[in-house]
Order: structure tokens, then sequence, then C-alpha cells
């Protein structure tokens, strides 16, 4: 568990909750602990922040705000820190991009004094708070928030403004295969479609269904029958007539769990897949030491 003292050094102690707000003031000239100098850099020498989590812009909007830079310029400047070679941005990544995009050999940018944690904190924060990552870099910025800095899923849903529900339900896509993860990042799954094949343990059988859900245009509704009717077509030697209520329980637990769970014979069968995911679990059931 992360300490009390880590947790204070981190951008809380100088931010508080409002990351986003805290850079925009920056931005803005806004006098802070944090204000640094001002000038303008060479776009040659920007190098994007190491712990950036955000990997995919929409090409249309950075175009329009190319078009806009080329008109107007650069009204706001973008966060740097110096770097052993050049600077490395802790905030405005668009404008970087879309000027890069232009004739402008310079922008205008204000210098700070940040670390590395402070580095990836907002680099993570600051894209979770505006919601514009996709699920799957969502989901990869949490983990590396709770490897890098400790944070329970609790402490983690204080953090970014979300509730441990939604952290939990976004980190699990990590089980996906990577082929998969890549439908989600395309958008040709959403999350209704993937929230049952996480419930799978069985790599080629998720795959199997994210293929069906693609090629056959599945809504989350067909896809969902095909896998119950599936499953009923294969029952287990010697299967007994289960209860339906049990069945519903044990299917609303998976649920909760993201994992398989089985109800019979008067016990209660959790599957997990690694370390890792036994801790994952155990957190949800609350039954980490805090």
């Amino acid at each position: 568990m992360m300490s009390e003292k880590k947790l204070g050094r981190g951008l809380g102690a100088i931010f508080g909750e409002g990351i986003e707000a805290a850079l925009e003031d920056i931005q803005q000239g806004a006098e802070t602990s944090t204000t640094g100098k001002k000038a303008d850099i060479d776009l040659a020498k920007i190098h994007s922040n190491p712990y950036q989590p955000r990997k995919i812009f929409d090409e249309e909007k950075l175009d329009e705000l190319a078009t806009s830079i080329r008109q107007h310029g650069v009204f706001t400047p973008i966060l740097v820190r110096e770097a052993l070679q050049g600077f490395e941005l802790v905030a405005g990544e668009r404008r970087v991009l879309a000027a890069r995009r232009t004739d402008l050999k310079t922008i205008p940018a204000i210098i700070v004094e940040f670390d590395d944690e402070m580095m990836m904190e907002i680099g993570l924060l600051e894209n979770i708070q505006r919601e514009d990552l996709n699920v799957i870099e969502e989901a990869m910025a949490y983990a590396k928030m709770r490897e890098h800095f400790g944070y329970t899923q609790v402490q983690l849903a204080e953090r970014v403004g979300k509730t441990r529900e939604h952290i939990a339900n976004i980190s699990r896509l990590l089980k996906l295969p990577e082929s998969v993860q890549q439908m989600v990042v395309n958008n040709e799954l959403s999350m209704g479609h993937v929230r049952p094949l996480i419930t799978l343990n069985d790599e080629a059988e998720i795959k199997y269904y994210a293929d069906e859900i693609v090629a056959k245009n599945l809504s989350v509704r067909a896809i969902e029958q095909l896998m119950r009717k599936d499953k009923e077509g294969k029952p287990e030697p010697n299967e007994k007539t289960k209860d339906p209520q049990l069945l519903a329980v044990a299917q609303a637990v998976t649920s909760k769990l993201g994992t398989k769970v089985v109800i019979n014979d008067k016990k209660i069968i959790i599957n997990y897949t690694d370390t890792r995911d036994l801790n994952r679990i155990l957190e949800i059931l609350d039954l980490l030491e805090k």
C-alpha cells in the first residue's frame, strides 16, 4: 500500500484535485507556486511526455486546429520541462501536433520544473479528467498509476474522480487478447460487447466471439444470446438439473467479479488467471488490507 508520505508529494499537494484547471491557470499566465519562465520554443526540440497515455489523436480535429493556428497563431502557451535534449511536453500535445502541420518553427511555451512523478501523474490525470482517452488507453493509464504510485482501486477512484466500479470495469479490459483490445480501440466493439467476453477464460473463445460480432455486426443482445445458446449446447458430463435461481446468482456474481463463477453442490467456485487477477477480485470483495 502507498504510504501517506508518498501521496503527499504528488500533485495533490500542489494543485489539489483540479489538475486540469491548475494547468490551464499556468498556461493563461496566473501566478502560482509552479509558474515558470516564458519562451518561444523550437518545435523540432519538443518531445512528447514519456508518460502520455494517449496514442490516438483525431486527424480531422488536428487539421481544424492547424487551420486556426495558421490564421490566428497559438494563443495559449504549451507547458514543457527541460530535458537532456530539448524539452518534454507537460501539456499541449494537440497544439504541438497541429502547429507542426503549419509553417511555424517555434511555439510559445512556459518552462516549468516538474519531476518524473509529477510528469506521470499529469500525463495520466489530465487526459482522464478531460475524457480524451479511448477505454483501452484509459485502462492502461489506470494500470500504470496503480503500479507506479501503489494506489488501491479506492484511492485511484478518488484521485481521478470516478467510481470504483468504473475503475474495475475498465481495468478488466486488459484481460482481453491484444487483437480484441485493438477492436475496441477501433470502435468495432463497444463496452457492452466486451462485457460478456471478459467473463471467458479461453483466449481462443474470446477471439471467436469478437470476430463474430464484427463479421456479423451483432448487437450486444445478439452476442449475449449466442453465447448463452452455445453454452447450453455444451452440457457438462452427468450434469444435474441446476436450480435456475442459483444460475442467476452465479451469472450476477460472474458479471460483478469479471471472472467465471460456478455455484453447485453447496460450493461457490471463483476462477482467476493469476495473482494479479486474484488481488483484483479480492479488492472488489473488499478483502484486501487498506
